[in-house]
């Protein structure tokens, strides 16, 4: 697997295989890969003669009281898990080669940037946007792989590749989860093993809200109310937020008659887990 350090010669390289007729796929990450990752590499491995992912803990996403420190590492052996997937290239920069003294440019996907995850983390969508646009230029993929974990996140860039015209096909594919329906995430290393048996209760609202909607439940509020009921009764559990909201624009909905996604975000210990599930009527 080969290894670029700068974007000059990722450049360099991309336009050097795209001028050969060369099919792309990339992969953005900032390391600390599990199965989840993984499972996004081996997809793009199948679908392209490049391979490609990136490996930058972005500063840009990280608020001013979220530790970009404390972010877990380990590039030796991303490295190896990723080569082990099958990937062809890693684009691995430093922040100063991403964001050079000066830089004073950002991407901001607006109304989709707001609620949800927006909210609480003001600032991270843009940071999101503008790193990943970066990339893209960067590493001209054909098309990029992400995980339904982020729905939001997912939302953002489909509308940042649409509203830019980048041509980039973006493919969104199904969180991988633990045997008890926990969302892989690399933030799951901070639990302790009390805080880890306690953060089943998320993917149990999940499946509570599933069964209900398939029950015929339609009142969002009362959905939403439902997941936190059974969210707060786990002490360790501190609710960030709880909503079900139009899956296309995020809106809020009262009677849910189109697709929409039931989100969440909760602090254990410290850890801060989102989730989601869709709701097809």
């Amino acid at each position: 697997m080969e290894i670029l350090r700068t974007p000059e010669a990722m450049r360099a390289l991309a336009g050097r295989l795209r001028a050969k007729g060369l099919r792309g796929g990339f992969v953005p990450t900032m390391g600390a890969l599990h199965e989840g990752h993984l499972s996004l590499m081996r997809r793009c491995r199948a679908e392209n003669d490049v391979a490609a992912w990136s490996l930058f803990v972005n500063p840009a996403q990280f608020g001013p009281h979220e530790d970009i420190a404390a972010y877990p590492r380990d590039q030796e052996a991303d490295m190896a898990k990723a080569a082990g997937a099958g990937m062809d290239l890693c684009f691995a920069p430093e922040a100063a080669a991403m964001y050079p003294a000066g830089y004073r440019t950002y991407v901001e996907v607006e109304e989709l940037s707001g609620p949800l995850c927006g909210a609480s983390r003001p600032g991270h969508f843009r940071g999101v946007a503008t790193v990943v646009g970066k990339l893209f230029h960067v590493v001209q993929p054909h098309v990029a792989y992400f995980g339904q974990k982020d729905y939001q996140q997912s939302l953002i860039i489909r509308r940042m590749v649409r509203d830019m015209d980048f041509g980039i096909e973006i493919v969104v594919l199904p969180t991988v989860r633990e045997a008890d329906g926990l969302a892989l995430s690399s933030r799951n290393a901070y639990l302790s093993a009390g805080e880890r048996a306690a953060a089943a209760v998320l993917p149990a609202a999940l499946r509570w809200v599933e069964a209900e909607f398939a029950r015929g439940a339609r009142r969002a509020a009362d959905l939403a109310e439902g997941m936190r009921r059974m969210i707060a009764a786990e002490s360790a559990a501190a609710i960030d937020y709880v909503e079900i909201r139009d899956a296309e624009t995020l809106a809020p909905t009262e009677r849910i008659a189109r697709l929409a996604v039931a989100a969440l975000a909760v602090k254990i210990g410290r850890a801060r887990l989102i989730d989601n599930t869709l709701l097809t009527p």
